[in-house]
């Protein structure tokens, strides 16, 4: 796998994928999400560039070649010292690249900047000229010095571009040096074969698109996949994804219009979003200036009734602000509410709302297993390492545990882990929880060994019941 850069200057983003010229024209669509996703993956630097400066502002630890200092047998402590200077002789091969771009970015539109004014004024002169007047020899002689000096200019900058190659090779270059690309020891090639779990990862990736408002693209993978996606898979996003583009251009409108639908449904779950948005858009109002305070004092009389209840002490705060109207909210204590991180807030207090309404988490499925891998990739190489030391074969056993605990957070914690208390092992996908009538659980291993024929007793209470009497259960 190779890096994806992205340099972001001002509104615009330009991404750089390098070696994509192995596959061919031919590539079709599923397979070039497939690189797409392997770049995400093995996404080393993410770059902001502001004039000539770069800053590195995320570099994935889990690349990095760290020393270990082994103590007591598995225990393993990272040097961070090694992260740092992995990311210092990167940032100063970027550096060199950035300097030189504007450097050459700066001489060509000088140059370019005096050759356009030498043609203008050329052009200028021969149109006031009479329209039969013949070029004169001296003419003809400063228009063939311009053509020269045009692919003079231009040769030069194709020169000055080619040499760009080289300096931007040694970026990659020193990521390859400091950096790990080879995560062959923590992964399992053979867990994705079979059509069943290649037809489960192109629903998840399909289902990813859909979160992210691309439908054509969505749709174009699913045809080509034969997958035929649910209705309710993609209608609930399309409006979502436009509500959430809209508060982006700070438009509370289609929210507060879909707030008001789900009203009953918000306040069920406990929900202050419908408020939030009701409390931005006061706030805006009053953001226009004294002459729009009567309107402001309107709003509240309209929408801030039914909300006090639950929120007195945020309504009495926001008509505190009336009194600082005439001489400026942005001086005032209340200055605070005018912050532009408000609508970052409610776009992502939006999204968490109204995914908890249909049920589904805020990231999706593919989302939430790459930032898992993520997270537990500096583990596994620091686990592969102490293993080859120990001349220890594979991280993985045949029961596709790990040999140390990963802590993933508690973000990434969806439900409880059963431990039979019989066998005192945790419950797998092949020994899992069983209920039996007497509402005592067991693991299925735990089942069996109880049998006596075609019966069996609870090893808590004395009631009887047959194996096939047990139910599967799940946390």
């Amino acid at each position: 796998m190779h890096p994806m850069w992205i340099l972001k200057r001002g509104n615009n983003r330009f991404a750089f994928r390098f070696c994509l010229s192995k596959y061919g024209p031919d590539t079709r669509l599923r397979d070039l999400y497939a690189i797409e996703l392997d770049l995400q993956v093995d996404l080393h630097v993410v770059l902001m560039v502001g004039g000539i400066t770069a800053y590195i502002l995320t570099i994935m630890s889990f690349n990095c070649q760290n020393q270990m200092k082994i103590k007591e047998g598995i225990k393993i402590e990272i040097d961070k010292k090694s992260d740092m200077e992995a990311c210092t002789a990167v940032e100063k091969e970027i550096d060199k690249v950035c300097s030189k771009f504007g450097y050459i970015n700066d001489h060509a539109r000088r140059i370019l900047s005096d050759l356009v004014n030498q043609i203008q004024n050329l052009k200028e002169e021969y149109d006031n000229s009479n329209s039969e007047h013949v070029l004169t020899d001296l003419q003809v002689d400063i228009l063939r010095q311009n053509m020269g000096k045009i692919k003079d200019t231009i040769s030069k900058l194709a020169t000055d571009h080619r040499d760009l190659h080289s300096t931007v090779s040694k970026v990659g270059k020193a990521i390859d040096r400091n950096f790990v690309s080879d995560f062959a020891a923590t992964s399992r090639e053979e867990i994705f074969n079979g059509t069943e779990k290649i037809n489960l990862i192109n629903k998840v990736i399909c289902e990813h698109f859909y979160r992210q408002g691309l439908h054509d693209v969505a749709d174009e993978l699913a045809r080509e996949s034969d997958l035929t996606p649910e209705p309710h898979e993609k209608e609930p996003f399309t409006e979502i994804n436009h509500i959430l583009e809209r508060l982006k251009m700070k438009d509370l409108e289609p929210a507060l219009a879909w707030a008001t639908v789900h009203h009953d449904s918000l306040e069920a779950q406990n929900s202050s979003l419908e408020f939030m948005l009701h409390r931005l858009k006061f706030i805006e109002i009053l953001r226009k200036g004294s002459i729009h305070q009567t309107d402001a004092i309107c709003y509240a009389r309209m929408h801030f009734r039914k909300f006090v209840h639950r929120h007195e002490k945020e309504i009495q705060t926001l008509m505190g602000m009336l009194l600082y109207v005439p001489n400026g909210i942005n001086s005032s204590p209340y200055s605070c509410l005018l912050d532009s991180e408000l609508w970052i807030e409610i776009s992502e207090l939006f999204l968490r709302e109204a995914c908890q309404l249909l049920g589904v988490c805020v990231n999706s499925p593919l989302t939430t297993c790459v930032n898992a891998g993520c997270t537990a990739i500096p583990a596994l190489l620091n686990i592969k390492q102490v293993m080859m030391q120990r001349q220890v074969s594979g991280i993985w056993n045949g029961k596709d545990e790990l040999p140390i605990e990963i802590d993933l957070g508690n973000e990434n914690k969806y439900h409880s882990m059963f431990a039979c208390p019989i066998l005192r092992q945790q419950s797998t996908q092949f020994n899992p929880p069983m209920r039996l009538i007497c509402g005592h659980v067991i693991s299925r291993d735990a089942l069996n060994k109880l049998c006596s024929g075609n019966k069996m007793k609870c090893p808590y209470c004395p009631v009887e019941q047959t194996p096939s009497e047990a139910r599967l259960i799940f946390f």
